[in-house]
């Protein structure tokens, strides 16, 4: 208790400046979102919080991220679609697959996993986190612009044919369970169908309208529409909001751009009386759990979102640890990993129960803070609670933001997120990868892949199939290598070991040596796979010698048994010598050791195993001339 104030002034200090820092993003994540401002408020509150008060970082200032805030998108319009577009019916299920996705939080702490998330390949976060810009950028040229599509009735009025048929399929599902679906009879289907009113099909209109225009494509689908609808008064917040935001760091940037924008931007909205669109009320009063969370559970409507929060939890630790990083370098300490986990997934429990969009650590927030003189979890405690004072003191003042202004931040975060060092890399990183005359580096390619699929189809898959293409290239470039240091070379390139000077000339064409040096895997299989074709046919012994073959996995051994089978059969002896242990234990696991090859063939030196070749093989090639 005493270490935690040790430092109180300052971290009194650094907290506060990061929390104000952190104040106009996690309204804008909020609206980013599709839960409104006060979720990304109550984001920041309750992680930022009990993330530092658990956590195993000292200074670190967790709260909703791009990243997050992103992946929460995909969740939030999913939930939202599938319970015909009422978010309230869908708010319980939100909240609990961010619930789930912190509890596997703690899990990864708990199992150690903090310490392994540093093996995921950089091309695969770069592809990501510029994808994320992307993903930000296009999404928010809307509302910068002033124009949301489920308030524009022409466009809404296209999607009502398919509103009449899914409202139609849902009575027909209803009716089935209930097995009063009879084909002789719609009666019932009639009554029901004439009880839907205007305002139910407008409902579903507007939800399928907005989620047409959803997302990139969607958004770059709408926009020649939205450019000849274009609210002037919104744009001018928004572009303001940018220029502002861009503009004063070059006069100082110890005090946050974003929130002299956000100041500035709404009170000459509000002060001179503006006909503009503000964000969604912020409830007054101190938050209070969803517990409808629990009350309404069904698995069947998460099942689905598991994998999401699987991806939630684990971008979540890769941002966090990231930003732990960046926290030990500045100021020479180290961070406990897997504590960290645990912190961040009890901060994101907390946050999602009482309502509140996940985060991380979030990397400019940690900076202001320990430049700002925090040193201890106090600061980020600190963070925390004067969001709640915020919240509680200026919620009603905070509702008036216009929200083009928030429109424009995130269009500053969505230019700022992107990983512009990976792009600048890539001209010249090197072509590792050939597909017929052209050239490709790998990494790029993998960047590249993750980059268009997060932008155009689903940023969780995305990642899946990066991590994948990047383990499969990986493992291509190692089994390369390996092979090419280990050895397992066809017969011509064989050359004799030091030992094997004195062997006798005249069984040189009876007696075949061949060498492994280096692991027989996956990697080196497919020319020793050959070996049978390629031994002099004049040959009737083989001897293998593995003392320098530290290792062999399932597919070296299976290579291995093929091997000596066909040699079996072609009436070829088979010697090994110094078969070291982990080679022995495999072979020994699938009866290679004795069934093909018997103890008595197996030599623990090569001179041993001259002297039986001396006894037991026969000079028939010289005997036959």
């Amino acid at each position: 208790m005493k270490k935690l104030f040790s430092n109180f002034k300052g971290d009194l200090f650094g907290g506060i400046t990061a929390g104000i820092v952190a104040l106009p993003l996690a309204l804008a994540f909020g609206v980013s979102s599709g839960l409104g401002p006060s979720a990304g408020l109550y984001g920041a509150i309750f992680l930022s919080f009990f993330a530092a008060l658990f956590g195993g970082t000292n200074t670190q200032i967790s709260g909703p991220t791009a990243p997050m805030t992103a992946v929460s998108m995909v969740v939030i319009a999913g939930l939202v679609a599938v319970n015909d577009g009422d978010m309230e019916k869908a708010l319980p299920s939100i909240l609990l697959v961010f619930l789930l996705a912190g509890l596997m939080q703690v899990g990864l702490g708990l199992l150690g996993i903090g310490k392994y998330i540093r093996y995921i390949p950089y091309p695969v976060v770069s592809g990501f986190m510029t994808a994320i810009g992307v993903i930000i950028l296009i999404t928010q040229i809307l509302p910068a612009i002033g124009y949301y599509p489920k308030e524009d009735l022409e466009y809404v009025n296209e999607f009502k044919p398919m509103a009449e048929e899914i409202i139609l399929d849902n009575i027909l599902k209803e009716e089935a369970g209930e097995g009063i679906l009879v084909l002789e009879d719609f009666k019932e289907t009639i009554i029901r169908a004439e009880k839907i009113t205007k305002e139910e099909m407008l409902k579903e209109a507007k939800t399928l309208a907005n989620t047409n225009a959803s997302g990139v494509i969607g958004a770059i689908k709408i926009l020649p529409r939205a450019l000849k609808n274009i609210n002037w008064l919104e744009l001018a917040l928004a572009l303001s909001t940018i220029i502002i935001i861009y503009g004063f760091k070059r006069i100082t940037t110890k005090i946050p751009s974003a929130l002299v924008a956000l100041i500035v931007v709404s009170g000459v909205a509000f002060g001179f009386g503006l006909d503009y669109r503000p964000i969604e009320q912020i409830p007054s009063g101190f938050p209070v759990p969803n517990l409808n969370i629990f009350t309404e559970f069904e698995l069947g409507a998460i099942s689905p979102y598991v994998f999401t929060a699987l991806t939630l939890a684990l971008l979540g630790a890769i941002d966090s640890l990231l930003t732990s990083v960046v926290a030990d370098n500045m100021t020479k300490t180290k961070h406990k990993p897997n504590k960290e986990l645990i912190g961040q997934g009890i901060g994101n429990s907390m946050a999602a129960i009482f309502g509140g969009l996940p985060g991380a650590g979030a990397t400019i927030r940690t900076v202001v803070n320990i430049n700002a003189g925090g040193k201890t979890k106090l600061s980020g405690m600190a963070a925390g609670v004067l969001l709640l004072i915020v919240l509680l003191a200026l919620g009603p003042i905070a509702s008036q933001i216009p929200a083009a202004v928030l429109a424009g931040i995130l269009v500053t975060v969505g230019i700022g997120v992107m990983d512009y060092k990976g792009l600048k890399a890539i001209p010249s990183l090197p072509k590792d990868v050939s597909v017929g005359p052209f050239k490709f580096s790998s990494e790029v390619v993998i960047m590249l892949v993750v980059l268009v699929l997060s932008s155009v189809w689903n940023l969780v898959y995305a990642v899946g199939v990066g991590l994948v293409i990047a383990s499969l290239m990986f493992m291509k470039k190692m089994g390369d290598l390996t092979a090419e240091r280990s050895d397992v070379k066809s017969l011509e390139k064989e050359s004799n070991w030091p030992d094997e000077a004195t062997f006798p000339q005249y069984l040189k064409e009876e007696v075949f040596i061949k060498h492994l040096k280096g692991p027989l895997f996956f990697g080196s299989t497919s020319e020793f796979q050959q070996l049978a074709d390629q031994i002099p046919r004049t040959a009737s012994t083989v001897v293998i010698r593995m003392g320098r073959m530290q290792y062999m996995d399932q597919s070296g051994l299976y290579t291995l048994e093929d091997v000596l089978i066909d040699l079996k059969r072609s009436g070829i002896n088979v010697l090994l010598v110094n078969v070291l242990k982990q080679p022995r234990y495999m072979m020994e696991r699938v009866d290679v050791i004795p069934d093909l090859i018997p103890e008595e063939h197996i030599f623990e030196t090569f001179k041993n195993c001259l002297d039986w070749i001396k006894e037991n093989v026969k000079d028939e090639f010289q005997t036959a001339e």
